[in-house]
């Protein structure tokens, strides 16, 4: 046999410690770095005292026994009796300790899932309390407070209250029954239905947790392209597997329904909303949905869109395919989303106007159990889209935000784009109603009682959870972002590299200024100055501005740029579709003057000619190139940052992330010479001298095939 050498023997332990795989995600919990802090945490927390016999309490000791064990790198005792330094987490109705005026004043605050964090004196004995007026309260206080101590925060004087500021803060698999996950970029499903209901992957259990540390509460297990096979007696044993995994975390489960599951699993001749035998069934199935799942959610929705079936398809109106399956969940306190994604290629009009024209007519007209699940752009989770022109209508409707998590558009989790700031964009942006499209979603700008986000997951059964080791930070930011709008993007970029890799402020401050620029990136070298959907058909793989064959004019890259020797851009103002005119006047006031319209969004709105004088004082073409050169350069700049850093992380991690950014590098010269020798054949200009040249032809890009391309 071979023998290693006594020194290699010696390292391989420390060399295998010092890699990590990126399972454990933001919860890593590794022992705190800077020894004045750790002494003052285990002086602070050196025990337990957490009351309640229900599951959610039992994990709520399980976590803090975890969490303080690593971080404080000893054990954490539990006691029934406070003593100094005792941490006591629990409410008043569980925990006597805590029904004292002080407490219960500051838990009238937190409502049924907030909690409060506070250093007080309980008879006469310093304590740390955790409180909340339910347990999964507690629960969210407990991962709260674990994450200052990963952040390494003072904790000697905490007054913390915090409540969610949206009701339903929701994950959008879309996961097939095949395991296989549209727009899923990290592998396969996690969701094994094949050993389903009777083996349960501690994955599960990790997946239940992680979202719960960040405050998500519901989960939709299904492809919006949905399956009736969900909804059979078989796959709800499934389901509700999961259901009883996921409930003591604070996690109800949703299911997509497909329009016409009537005909396909009830055996009917239609799935006509109006008629009283669809009606019958619907009731019929939703109530042995909640004999399984007593707490099930309801029901998120796609009709009469790409295909999918749904109430027009009988001559009826969306509401009345929604009111139909809310009237069917209403008497279990179930809710409908129904999704506003919806166009059609028999509507010649232009794609960007065409939900808000089936949608607004019908204000005032949905139950009050339905939400209305709205995009944050009007197209389809582009790099950069204005904000829906629904935000600022529908006063009678609950409007939620939907947004991709998954990288559909973004690079596909081989590109390091950090989502936060794309959602704080949208949500900052004002309807021209005097509120902003975050006051509509939380219900601060007209009073709803249904509130929430969704984000279309980017989970998937690769061990890192996410493919990127970086895209797991989108994951997070949808979480914080869902409990408090208002925290900033370099906030929670900052939480979620300590807790993920180093307290260091230097690799901190660093990485952290890579998210904040990366998505910015990302749209400069791919779809600058409000060029969008000019990605590769089918796949949405790399670029394809030159695609005009598909069978629907709307799958055409060519329908939304509009190249031609005059200029590029789509016209939505009074000379061209108008769509401006759906966004109120103090929105639209800015986009429809080609002299005021912002740069991010010039040819979303205009068609711009190719001599028109930027405010840079470039030609908009020596504009795009520039945009185009400048994004790809500046991915070059990602890579030679990133090795900078290797010394602050761990080994398999940090080259994991080294080779994506070569990938990056890589897809940005595509994409750069792609778009640029293609729209060269309207300009009829050069690219500047000063520039690398393409050393490839337009003719290579167009000849580029990916059969396999994942998340089809």
């Amino acid at each position: 046999m071979k023998r290693f050498p006594l020194l290699l023997l010696l390292l391989l332990p420390s060399l295998f410690a010092f890699s990590e795989n990126g399972y454990d995600l933001w919860l890593r919990y590794k022992k705190v770095a800077n020894n004045s802090l750790l002494q003052a945490y285990r002086q602070q927390l050196n025990s337990i005292l957490a009351s309640g016999n229900s599951p959610t309490m039992d994990i709520v000791r399980k976590e803090l026994q975890t969490g303080l064990n690593g971080l404080l790198a000893t054990t954490v005792a539990q006691r029934t009796t406070p003593q100094p330094g005792t941490l006591i987490a629990g409410t008043p109705q569980n925990e006597p300790l805590l029904r004292n005026a002080a407490i219960t004043g500051q838990l009238k605050k937190a409502g049924n899932e907030g909690f409060i964090i506070t250093t007080t004196t309980i008879n006469n004995i310093p304590t740390t309390v955790i409180a909340a007026n339910t347990d999964i309260g507690v629960l969210y206080g407990t991962f709260h407070l674990l994450r200052l101590l990963q952040t390494e925060q003072p904790i000697t004087k905490l007054n913390i209250v915090s409540a969610p500021r949206i009701r339903l803060r929701m994950l959008n698999h879309w996961d097939n029954l095949d395991r296989t996950v549209e727009r899923g970029y990290a592998g396969f499903s996690i969701w094994n239905w094949h050993t389903l209901p009777d083996y349960i992957d501690p994955r599960y259990i990790d997946y239940a947790r992680a979202n719960a540390s960040i405050g998500i509460n519901a989960t939709v297990l299904t492809n919006v392209n949905a399956n009736a096979t969900v909804l059979t007696k078989p796959y709800l044993e499934k389901v509700k597997a999961l259901a009883d995994v996921f409930r003591p975390y604070g996690i109800r489960v949703f299911l997509t329904a497909r329009f016409s599951a009537p005909m396909e699993t009830g055996g009917l001749k239609t799935a006509d909303p109006l008629d009283p035998a669809v009606q019958q069934w619907w009731q019929q199935k939703v109530k042995e949905i909640y004999q399984y799942i007593p707490d099930f959610g309801g029901f998120l929705v796609k009709a009469n869109s790409e295909g999918q079936p749904g109430p027009q398809d009988y001559h009826r109106t969306h509401a009345d395919g929604a009111n139909m399956l809310a009237d069917a969940v209403a008497p279990f306190k179930g809710i409908v989303i129904w999704r506003a994604f919806v166009y059609s290629h028999t509507n010649p009009l232009d794609r960007h106007t065409q939900a808000y024209d089936e949608f607004t007519p019908l204000d005032g007209e949905f139950r009050k159990n339905v939400m209305l699940q709205v995009k944050n752009g009007p197209i389809d989770f582009m790099p950069r889209e204005p904000f829906h022109p629904l935000f600022g209508a529908m006063p009678k409707t609950p409007l939620m935000m939907e947004f991709q998590v998954t990288q559909e558009y973004l690079g596909q989790a081989t590109n390091l784009v950090y989502l936060a700031p794309l959602f704080k964009e949208v949500l900052e942006s004002n309807t021209g109603n005097d509120y902003t499209v975050a006051q509509v979603i939380d219900g601060t700008a007209r009073h709803d009682s249904l509130t929430g986000i969704a984000g279309v997951a980017n989970i998937g059964n690769d061990i890192n959870w996410c493919g990127h080791p970086f895209a797991q930070a989108n994951w997070y930011a949808l979480g914080r972002l869902a409990w408090d709008h208002e925290l900033s993007s370099a906030s929670i970029a900052n939480e979620w590299l300590r807790m993920t890799f180093t307290n260091n402020q230097h690799f901190v401050d660093t990485a952290a200024a890579m998210m904040l620029q990366s998505r910015d990136i990302y749209v400069q070298f791919t779809n600058p100055l409000g060029l969008h959907h000019i990605m590769g058909t089918g796949h949405h793989y790399g670029p394809a501005p030159w695609v005009n064959d598909q069978r629907r004019p709307e799958w055409n890259p060519v329908y939304y740029h509009k190249a031609d020797s005059i200029g590029v851009g789509f016209d939505r103002t009074t000379t061209g579709s108008n769509a401006l005119a759906q966004y109120q006047p103090k929105a639209r006031q800015q986009w429809e003057d080609l002299q005021t319209c912002p740069d991010a969004y010039l040819l979303w709105f205009h068609h711009v000619p190719w001599n028109y004088k930027m405010r840079s004082g470039r030609s908009l073409w020596n504009e795009l190139c520039y945009q185009y050169y400048t994004g790809a350069a500046r991915t070059a700049a990602l890579q030679q940052t990133w090795n900078k850093l290797q010394a602050y992380v761990d080994q398999q991690r940090f080259h994991e992330v080294a080779m994506l950014l070569g990938i990056e590098h890589k897809e940005a010269i595509w994409w750069r010479n792609a778009c640029l020798l293609y729209f060269q054949t309207f300009s009829r200009q050069p690219i500047p001298a000063r520039y690398e040249q393409p050393s490839t032809s337009l003719e290579y890009y167009k000849s580029l095939r990916f059969p396999f391309a994942p998340g089809i």
